[in-house]
């Protein structure tokens, strides 16, 4: 079987620490431009741990006339104002973790500045996430929606928030980490990568690097 050097993502808001554990494990990451924009999918969600438990935090698009839309054209619609909403969740659920006040200056810009297109809001996210934990941003974009680059795994639909539609992912394996509600919930694994930077800090790389190794190696 040939070695896959690169992966194919979709976009995706704040992704979960399974998409992140991708960076490290591959040589390059594709994000997809030209697909059609797929609801309840974490192109515009994410899930973090409040104190009632996992939350989704879900950006709103602007309805379009007809259902396809293609995501790199998707626009954000801010008839609500979802990025308050956000920030509010977010600050009561992390408030009290040991890195919140260290990367909240990094983080807030997102919910204070309004972005047009999803797909740029969520690039602009993941350069950022990137340079946080300290992962080499060697990411290209889809020529084609057809168009898988060569010796590329697919795994744009692969990671989903819904359990039926996930694919079992034979690499990875969550690594637990401390998280500010474990004693009420237990550990959560595979939310939003704000759950592990704010709770672990610079050791988020180390623990994305340990959920992405193959066991069977």
């Amino acid at each position: 079987m040939s070695e896959k050097k690169s992966i194919l993502l979709s976009t995706a808001y704040f992704p979960p620490v399974q998409y992140l554990s991708k960076f490290l494990k591959y040589e390059k990451v594709y994000i997809e431009q030209n697909e059609n924009f797929i609801k309840q999918t974490y192109r515009n969600r994410c899930k973090i741990l409040a104190a009632n438990g996992p939350v989704s935090l879900i950006v709103p698009a602007v309805k379009g006339r007809g259902s396809k839309i293609k995501i790199r054209n998707l626009e954000i619609s801010y008839d609500t104002n979802w990025q308050r909403i956000h920030w509010r969740t977010i600050f009561s659920a992390y408030n009290s973790s040991p890195f919140f006040e260290f990367y909240r200056d990094d983080i807030y810009p997102f919910y204070e500045k309004r972005w047009k297109y999803l797909f740029d809001f969520n690039q602009a996210i993941l350069e950022t996430i990137c340079d946080l934990t300290e992962i080499d941003f060697n990411v290209g974009l889809t020529e084609d929606f057809e168009k898988v680059p060569k010796n590329t795994m697919n795994f744009r639909e692969a990671i989903s928030p819904k359990k039926q539609t996930a694919k079992h992912d034979k690499v990875f394996h969550p690594q637990e980490y401390t998280q500010v509600f474990a004693d009420k919930f237990g550990f959560v694994p595979n939310l939003s990568i704000l759950d592990l930077l704010f709770n672990e800090g610079p050791n988020s790389y180390i623990i994305l690097e340990r959920s992405g190794i193959d066991t069977k190696n």
